[in-house]
């Protein structure tokens, strides 16, 4: 997540300094809070919050519980990754729904924190969740705001409540009101109230949506905050605390590249949790907020739980099933192939996901870099292919490649790249069928299998002893050939050593410029 990028690598970088000792001294400590505190200023991190984290880190590091530890490295990123998760509001809240609908729900916030387009996300997300919204235009202060309001509406597909034009005309409270009762004529489970913002935070403001407050009775007011905003998220967080009062947090903008420190400071300092993140400028781009996958995220360990989900949320069980008998067959075409690249683009952003990966953080100038038109553009290839040709390959002559190339505004060159990308995946399908392991051009076999089209010989062992230089690793080792027990390894680990002893394959440029080729074009 581009918001925490610079965070995380800092604290990446002081943890790797850990690693290379055995045990850590006092001033080994002392060395590694003042990093954390340089890096989270930085970050623009509120000072109590710094103050008040460094602490707890540095007194939990220097206890007897890490002094004991066989890895006391590892259990130094364990405390860090805990307190984060403390910071960021320990346990996920969810959105609480009313006994009786219609559940109201009130935004609130500074203008230009995103609102409007968040009130349409909002939306979007209660409606694929089961849930009737309704959006109510009740900015009318801020030129087109209520025009906003019933485009982004009707973009996520959901009704949208606005009786006055806006543009200074009309009463909020009144419109408010009015809503309720139309929810509740309409059968609307969910109402959205969108309130104005202002440039600063004004007294104006406040009396307008304490009043909306007042005359609603939301059974939650979540103040939304821009992500970017750093040490003024505090400022702004607790006046309107003090003159609305809120029960949670949405922060939007945390796809930008600022510091992101709000995140970090708003939760801890008002005491009300976050329940969203905006994370992109897609209707899409929405997720509840989970502490303790953000805090893994921030150090690098990947968020592995969203990245199913969203998968989940993609692809079709029953589909995948049938592509995977047709691999079985080898009857793999270009158009299963369209099929699976499609719902890979339904997943999200390819780039967010691949950086969701434990060990990204090291790879964000390749993963900055890779191009997702290129998905577009091996789309409009296939496309403009003819089903026969898209069923076998080997009818694409010289003539029809150009009249593709033609018909998908790309080149000769781009198609016949593509079919051969093509036909190198479903040979690599074909291995796997077979129970092979499949080789990645440009990148080898596959860990964890045997060989391109080679299975494992049951039955026999090596015949010769262990060749390891080192007189013990060898002696240990001809012994546990000798019980037929595997031999012992050193201990590995993910990250910077959490997450047990399996080890994590990292994706590397190679892999990442690999399945860009893979996808389409390579340009």
């Amino acid at each position: 997540m581009a918001t925490f990028g610079t965070l995380s690598d800092r604290l990446s970088e002081t943890f790797k300094n850990l690693r290379t000792k055995g045990k850590l001294s006092a001033a080994d400590v002392d060395g590694t809070v003042r990093e954390i505190r340089r890096a989270l200023l930085d970050a623009d991190v509120a000072l109590d919050v710094v103050k008040s984290f460094t602490a707890t880190v540095r007194e939990r590091a220097l206890s007897d519980e890490v002094n004991r530890a066989l890895n006391p490295a590892q259990q130094v990123v364990q405390i860090v990754n805990e307190e984060l998760v403390g910071i960021l509001g320990g346990q996920q809240r969810r959105l609480q729904f009313a006994k009786n609908p219609p559940t109201v729900i009130m935004l609130a916030g500074l203008q230009g924190a995103g609102k409007t387009t968040l009130a349409g996300k909002l939306g979007k997300w209660l409606k694929k969740e089961g849930h009737t919204p309704l959006l109510v235009a009740a900015d009318l202060q801020r030129p087109n705001a209520v025009n906003q309001l019933q485009v982004v509406g009707s973009q996520a597909g959901v009704d949208v409540f606005a009786p006055e034009p806006g543009n200074g005309v009309g009463d909020p409270v009144k419109v408010a009101k009015e809503a309720l009762k139309h929810a509740e004529r309409t059968q609307h489970d969910t109402v959205v109230i969108d309130t104005a913002g202002r440039l600063g935070v004004d007294a104006e403001l406040m009396k307008q949506a304490a009043n909306i407050r007042k005359a609603t009775s939301p059974d939650e007011v979540l103040f939304v905050i821009d992500a970017m905003i750093g040490q003024d998220a505090v400022a702004t967080a607790k006046a309107f605390q003090e003159g609305v009062d809120f029960t949670g947090v949405v922060l939007s903008k945390l796809d930008g590249d600022a510091r992101g420190g709000a995140a970090l400071s708003v939760a801890s300092i008002t005491g009300r949790p976050i329940i969203f993140a905006s994370t992109g400028e897609g209707l899409d781009d929405f997720e509840p907020f989970h502490p303790d996958r953000m805090a893994s995220r921030i150090l690098d360990l990947g968020d592995i739980l969203t990245l199913i989900e969203q998968a989940q949320q993609a692809f079709d069980e029953e589909e995948a099933a049938k592509v995977a008998e047709k691999i079985a067959k080898e009857q793999f075409t270009l158009e299963d192939f369209l099929a699976q690249m499609q719902q890979l683009k339904g997943a999200g952003s390819i780039k967010k996901m691949l950086g969701m990966l434990p060990g990204a953080g090291g790879l964000r100038q390749q993963l900055d870099g890779f191009d997702e038109r290129e998905i577009t553009r091996t789309e409009a290839i296939i496309q403009s292919m003819t089903p026969a040709e898209r069923q076998n390959t080997k009818l694409l002559n010289g003539s029809r490649r150009l009249r593709i190339a033609k018909g998908s505004g790309m080149t000769v060159t781009d198609v016949n790249q593509l079919v051969q990308r093509f036909e190198q995946a479903a040979k690599m399908m074909k291995t796997v069928a077979r129970g092979g392991t499949p080789q990645i051009p440009g990148m080898g076999p596959v860990p964890g299998g045997y060989g391109p089209g080679k299975r494992a010989k049951k039955g026999k062992k090596s015949q010769g002893g262990s060749r390891s230089g080192n007189p013990a690793k060898r002696a240990a080792e001809n012994a546990a050939a000798a019980s037929g027990a595997p031999a012992p390894s050193a201990p590995t680990g993910s990250g910077f050593g959490l997450g047990g002893d399996k080890k994590q394959p990292q994706p590397s440029a190679a892999d990442l410029a690999e399945m860009q080729k893979l996808l389409g074009g390579g340009r």
